[in-house]
């Protein structure tokens, strides 16, 4: 049975991910890339579907013990595991070198006292838990080879086989190191190169020590910032720009639920609000990289933007179901690919200029290519703003206008008149000024509660909805509004969990709700630091600062957030880990940053 979902490290090279457990079982891995098949997937159905344990022996071979103590190497995304033993102390290291070749987990073993017992055993299992490979002995080397793949394994011990897995049983004595590695190669291309797991150890740590040198930010937070920067700079892809949502998929939002999605791909939306805080915390490249990555991504038809895309800008995500997987914890079905590809979601043309916006204002150097989509972009927003879509929440129910959809029409008409106004593209000024006017208009007439003082979900609904949050933090309206006042205090009355965290919107419970889903969710993290920087925004700063820190405890041991929480089971639930999760954490340490600033200056 897979751990707990806060129970699971993260350690990549940025083109792939694994999740590692407190016991030392690695049961989470696709190669070569984050939406390639899994090697390791016992995290969806059991240990007959892939992992890879390293730890001290137990004595019953079934109930591993879990690490005493664990980090990450300072700032790095090197994991470390300590465990106390009646015979000693051991310490395994694990890391994926940042790579050119193939792609790599390295795990070194190391004795700290005594002499522990210690065991690897290596289950691979291909096509998401489906085929189990051909292993045999190429030399020193282990090889597994199914279809297109072959991962290799290399230890300074010997292994056997038995159970169809590959077990190595050692002791390991005080001051001794022992490495273990495998690598992914295509099938058809031989061996991999042999790897150097100690030269490679060196030179990830100052990968990673040299990337978070060029961090800005350094107020009372710094240290959940800084992971959190990790943890999205993890989920780039650096050969082509694309960032990832999460580097898993069907992680539940309900427990035993089937609100089970794939999130590793790119979403517009969550790609380029990550580029925000990255832009606001010192780091351009990965702008400039993702400018790149989305011109490619929606060449030849840029007025039918997709919501998301392959990390590489594949279109075509199919969704399918994998029956032969449990599911985490019984939570069926597990979903590969994305239906959701193929919505109408207004809202991401705002936060796709909303990023390009925040890029030309950060000095990247002008792209005439980025300019003229931007300009498409608006030309398609003036014919079809009016029409109901999907929404942020990607509902599978019927289509409504959603206010939030609405507002970021509003934002991408409102940032390109900037561009416009400072000569660095050229449109029609004055229509387009009009189309922003109207669309506030039809906002603030058609999708505003005046008996409640509330916006609202969608036009003449009276659902709230958590991502009316953004209308002043986009600018939309000033905080000292009242009716961005009374929005807030509706959302803290009707959206608010026990514990003061904060829903998506109601869903119906074992009816189907307004997304088109049976069942409950958690309390969306996202909104809880949305409601934070909205609290800090109207001058309610302390009350800010006290809902951000009730959420930074949410947060494992690790300093890793899933997408959501569960109130009732005390958990975190979802994809993990999730930059929507991780971005607003860094939005809102700044928000408070500058909230303190401007009232010790008044």
């Amino acid at each position: 049975m897979a751990g707990r979902i806060e129970d699971y490290a993260l350690i990549g090279d940025m083109q792939t991910a694994a999740l590692v457990c407190r016991d030392g079982s690695v049961d989470w891995l696709c190669l070569p890339r984050f939406d390639s098949p899994s090697v390791f997937a016992g995290l969806l159905g059991t240990k007959e579907n892939g992992f890879w344990r390293l730890g001290p022996a137990c004595a019953d071979g079934v109930n591993p013990p879990a690490a005493d103590r664990r980090d990450y190497d300072g700032d790095s995304l090197i994991l470390r595991s300590e465990w106390d033993t009646l015979q000693g102390t051991v310490h395994v290291t694990d890391f994926m070198p940042p790579r050119d070749g193939a792609p790599q987990l390295v795990r070194i073993v190391e004795g700290l006292s005594g002499q522990v017992q210690m065991r690897s055993a290596l289950r691979m299992r291909f096509s998401y838990g489906r085929v189990a490979p051909w292993v045999n002995q190429v030399g020193a080397r282990t090889a597994a080879v199914a279809g297109p793949d072959s991962v290799w394994l290399d230890a300074s011990v010997a292994s056997r086989g038995e159970d169809r897995t590959t077990y190595s049983d050692f002791t390991v004595r005080a001051g001794e190191r022992i490495a273990f590695t495998i690598s992914w190669q295509p099938s058809h291309k031989g061996e991999p190169p042999l790897p150097e797991p100690y030269s490679a150890l060196e030179t990830t740590g100052e990968f990673w020590r040299e990337w978070v040198d060029q961090c800005t930010y350094s107020g009372p937070y710094r240290d959940a910032v800084v992971r959190s920067l990790i943890t999205l700079k993890a989920l780039t892809y650096p050969p082509t720009g694309g960032i990832v949502a999460a580097p898993t998929t069907s992680l539940p939002e309900e427990i035993g639920g089937v609100r089970n999605w794939d999130y590793r791909y790119t979403w517009l939306r969550d790609a380029a609000i990550t580029l925000s805080s990255m832009l606001r915390t010192g780091y351009r490249e990965e702008a400039r990289a993702w400018q790149d990555w989305l011109l490619r991504a929606v060449a030849g038809d840029p007025e039918n933007l997709q919501i998301m895309y392959g990390i590489a800008g594949e279109r075509e995500l199919a969704e399918a179901e994998l029956d032969w997987l449990d599911g985490y914890e019984g939570s069926t079905p597990v979903r590969i690919g994305n239906g959701a590809a193929d919505q109408l979601q207004l809202d991401v043309y705002g936060e796709t200029i909303e990023a390009l916006h925040l890029a030309d204002e950060a000095g990247l150097a002008p792209n005439d290519h980025t300019a003229a989509l931007q300009l498409k972009m608006i030309a398609y927003l003036q014919d079809h703003w009016r029409e109901p879509d999907e929404g942020i929440w990607e509902i599978r129910g019927p289509r409504r206008h959603f206010v939030h959809s609405k507002v970021m029409a509003w934002v991408a008409v409102d940032r390109t008149i900037k561009l416009i106004e400072a000569g660095r593209a050229v449109g029609p000024l004055q229509q387009w000024r009009e189309l922003r006017d109207a669309i506030h208009r039809d906002v603030c007439e058609k999708g505003f509660d005046q008996e409640r003082n509330t916006f609202t979900q969608a036009h003449s609904s009276r659902e709230l909805d958590a991502s009316l949050l953004l209308i002043p933090q986009v600018g939309f309206l000033p905080p000292e509004d009242k009716r961005v006042i009374g929005t807030v205090e509706a959302i803290q009355r009707e959206l608010s969990t026990k514990d003061g965290f904060i829903l998506r919107y109601r869903t119906g419970g074992p009816k189907a709700s307004l997304d088109g889903l049976s069942g409950d969710e958690g309390a969306f993290l996202a909104c809880s630091f949305w409601m934070a920087d909205d609290l800090a925004m109207i001058g309610r700063v302390d009350e800010a600062q006290q809902l951000f820190e009730k959420l930074l405890a949410l947060r494992n041991d690790l300093g890793l957030l899933a997408e959501e929480w569960d109130p009732r089971l005390k958990r975190q639930v979802g994809n993990f880990p999730q930059a929507f999760s991780h971005v607003p954490l860094i939005d809102t340490a700044l928000q408070l940053q500058r909230a303190r600033s401007l009232a010790e200056a008044a």
